[in-house]
């Protein structure tokens, strides 16, 4: 089959990602990706990969118009069996245009879960609201990658009897425990082979809610626990942040931590940690959780999207935004830590887990499935 990508964006996001690993991986079909903004982090990777990439910088005005009949035109032109749309304004813009250009294959991705007011634009909202009321209309078929997204859109008026569940899909052989990983690049970060690393990988939003881990952290200063330092790691997470640095400084912990920004390799990082938390207020279904346990790194995390179901018993589910209890189960960890016999049996508990339960071939199987179906459909 040849399958058209329409992706908000190519940064270095969730969705991205996924989409990077599914058309780089999948050797049964042909796929292009079209992003309606510029290559981001992934554009040059795709086509590295020999994946077409078409960049349309669509924004308000002229630009979005002419972006409007780039997609069209592509459409025309590539004439592909399927468009496979990717998160709300991609689903809307690319979906409807995909109609117009006499495609009636096209699937929704929605990768969203809980969409607080207080954290996503109103643009993004109303967005959202508006698929949902032509959901029955537009989509043949809508993928959602978690079970908590399809009940949040179940309940906003998506069209239930179109919703197929494809959660993501991991390379368990690129995302593997390595002691050479884990020496280099904590030496890299001046951390010694045996001192004891939390860190969370997330850029610097609202719904990650820094706040409240670092508000965990600093109750463990008042308990007796292994020397820890911890690490943050992702976009916006820089020196230069100002609100991030305040806070730190606030609780008076900012000793503790290293701010370390984006890095590119994120088996590398998982593999460095020695304790992964994530303590985010809203997710879908967090990458980093699965990530990590791949990599045998157990984690504690807030309970939000399908971050419960990811971990299952092999981590630490608390509340979201609830430092306290965050706090203990870090605690918990880091006191189970000095059992060696234990802290091995759950890494390896980990990584079994994503390997059973979250394998890359099993999300391509999935989306073949869907894409083979929907073409087949009268």
């Amino acid at each position: 089959m040849l399958i058209i990508h329409i992706i908000t964006s190519l940064n270095n996001g969730g969705a991205e990602g996924v989409l990077y690993r599914l058309v780089t991986t999948d050797k049964g079909n042909t796929h292009h990706v079209i992003s309606m903004m510029d290559a981001g982090f992934y554009g040059e990777r795709l086509i590295a990969k020999g994946i077409p990439v078409y960049t349309l910088n669509m924004c308000l005005g002229p630009a979005m118009i002419k972006g409007l009949f780039k997609i069209y035109q592509l459409i025309r032109t590539i004439n592909p069996d399927v468009v496979q749309t990717w998160m709300y304004h991609a689903d809307l813009i690319g979906g409807i245009v995909a109609r117009l250009a006499g495609k009636r294959a096209v699937i929704w991705g929605v990768r969203a879960s809980s969409m607080s007011r207080s954290t996503n634009r109103r643009s993004t909202l109303f967005v959202r609201w508006l698929c949902a009321r032509i959901s029955s209309a537009i989509p043949r078929k809508i993928v959602i990658n978690s079970v908590s997204g399809m009940r949040t859109h179940e309940k906003l008026g998506y069209d239930v009897k179109k919703i197929v569940l494809i959660q993501n899909g991991y390379d368990t052989d690129k995302l593997q425990p390595s002691e050479d990983a884990r020496i280099a690049l904590r030496k890299s970060w001046g951390i010694g082979p045996d001192q004891v690393l939390i860190g969370m990988v997330a850029r610097y939003d609202p719904q990650k809610d820094h706040t409240n881990l670092i508000a965990a952290l600093k109750l463990l200063e008042s308990r007796k626990v292994l020397d820890w330092c911890c690490v943050l790691v992702g976009s916006g997470i820089t020196d230069t942040n100002e609100s991030l640095v305040a806070q730190l400084g606030q609780y008076n912990i900012i000793d503790r931590f290293l701010i370390m920004g984006p890095h590119n390799d994120i088996s590398a990082v998982m593999n460095a940690l020695d304790l992964h938390v994530l303590s985010s207020s809203g997710e879908a279904f967090p990458n980093v959780v699965a990530e990590a346990m791949a990599c045998g790194t157990p984690c504690v995390t807030t309970d939000v999207g399908d971050a419960a179901l990811i971990v299952s018993d092999i981590g630490w589910v608390v509340p979201h935004s609830d430092p306290a209890a965050l706090g203990q189960a870090i605690h918990e960890a880091l006191d189970e830590m000095k059992d060696s016999d234990k802290w091995n049996t759950r890494r390896e508990a980990c990584r079994n887990g994503i390997i059973e339960n979250y394998s890359l071939e099993r999300m391509i199987m999935s989306y073949t499935r869907v894409w083979s179906d929907t073409i087949n459909e009268k």
